[in-house]
């Protein structure tokens, strides 16, 4: 009960945009778990880092905060004394891609446009839950030196690991990166298990967005698929189908209210999403009252997405 409390605690601050630099990492541990053929899942404080470990070296997705780079290499010799020849990022967030910098010198960073984007410029600002969030602009250094618009593929240990944007979910530079082979996908933050999800409106996050992710991801996918969630215990397509609708039937619930001409605090008032309190009661990090807010930030468009039209 303690580490979710410490875990939740910390989500809650890097909602409100307290910098790496606050934070003591010290006695943060890498606990490292096999998910399934040559993929590994390590866990830290942050998103969760899902690593492909071969004899061609080690792809890594997501790289946690900066002041866990060392652990994070330790944790990764403990499982095989290989290099790291990429990283990809399934977001812009600083919990995602902290390692970003110092992983760089040795390893290219790849990710969708949209993420260098939000890097190099920096996002202040939100709506509802993200009020408040800041995101300063990275150093060169700390930005993917190879980015895509809709998919790319990385041919190592036997994998053809697919990274595929996502775009409008929990950010609008969203990937989820398959793992054909291993039958593993890591879902990054459209998808997590600590109760209702932090839906970056302020970067063209939607949570209409986020259940077409899941939509996308369900029909690539076989049924016993392997699932990293971008923060939580492995999962499985129950789970995840579970967190999809009660999406599905939060959204239905505030858009037939928004018909009913209720403002948003009439909405908090009656308690509308009652029936599902339990994914923002206690030390929940996204109240039911903020995921009511961002649910109707949705709706009516508030939202600061950057995505280009499609190529031709």
């Amino acid at each position: 009960m303690r580490k979710a409390i410490l875990c939740v605690m910390a989500l809650f601050l890097f909602a409100l945009g307290i910098t790496a630099q606050n934070r003591d990492f010290s006695k943060v541990q890498i606990k490292v778990q096999k998910v399934s053929g040559s993929v590994y899942m390590l866990e830290g404080e942050g998103g969760n880092i899902g690593a492909s470990i071969g004899d061609d070296g080690i792809v890594l997705v997501d790289d946690l905060f900066a002041p866990l780079v060392e652990k994070i290499r330790a944790a990764l010799k403990g499982i095989a004394d290989r290099p790291v020849r990429f990283v990809i990022n399934t977001h812009y967030h600083g919990d995602h891609t902290g390692g970003n910098l110092e992983f760089q010198k040795t390893a290219p960073v790849i990710a969708q446009d949209n993420v260098r984007r939000r890097l190099e410029e920096g996002v202040t600002g939100g709506y509802g839950s993200a009020a408040g969030f800041k995101s300063p602009p990275q150093p060169a250094g700390a930005l993917p030196i190879l980015t895509f618009d809709h998919e790319v593929t990385v041919h190592l240990n036997g994998e053809e690991i697919r990274v595929l944007h996502l775009p409008g979910g929990h950010t609008d530079g969203d990937s989820v990166v398959i793992f054909p082979k291993s039958k593993v996908v890591h879902m990054g933050d459209d998808f997590v298990t600590y109760g209702f999800p932090f839906v970056d409106i302020n970067s063209g996050g939607s949570v209409r967005g986020m259940i077409d992710a899941i939509d996308q991801v369900l029909a690539q996918v076989p049924p016993d698929v392997e699932i990293i969630p971008g923060h939580g215990p492995v999962s499985g397509v129950k789970e995840l189908r579970e967190f999809q609708q009660m999406l599905r039937d939060t959204l239905a619930v505030v858009q037939a209210a928004m018909k009913q001409g209720k403002t948003l605090e009439q909405m908090k008032q009656a308690k509308i999403l009652a029936k599902w309190d339990s994914f923002g009661s206690g030390d929940r990090f996204i109240k039911t009252d903020a995921w009511i807010e961002t649910i109707v930030n949705d709706l009516t468009g508030k939202n600061g997405q950057i995505t280009k039209p499609s190529r031709p």
